[in-house]
């Protein structure tokens, strides 16, 4: 997220209900990534990496394998077609 979660929570608490939030240039400029920074900080970034890799490794090799099974199928139900 590209805004502080305290300073956004404690400028909607001062709203009042029915008001609307006030929309500044600054907003539209903001390029701090706090989050993200405090992450790579303190070297999580690399833990969510990796967890995000590993889950796409095993993702593919769950497809991979599927096909592989999905394929052994399909030639045992052609064979048995040519063969009747």
């Amino acid at each position: 997220m590209a805004f502080s979660m305290p300073a956004f929570a404690q400028d909607i608490s001062e709203l009042k209900t029915g008001e609307k939030y006030e929309i500044k240039d600054d907003d539209y400029t903001n390029k701090d990534v706090d989050m993200a920074d405090k992450m790579r900080e303190n070297g999580k970034i690399y833990v969510v990496v990796g967890v995000i890799t590993i889950i796409f490794i095993g993702i593919t090799a769950y497809a991979i394998s599927i096909d592989r099974k999905l394929s052994k199928i399909e030639k045992e139900v052609f064979k048995e077609k040519v063969n009747s």
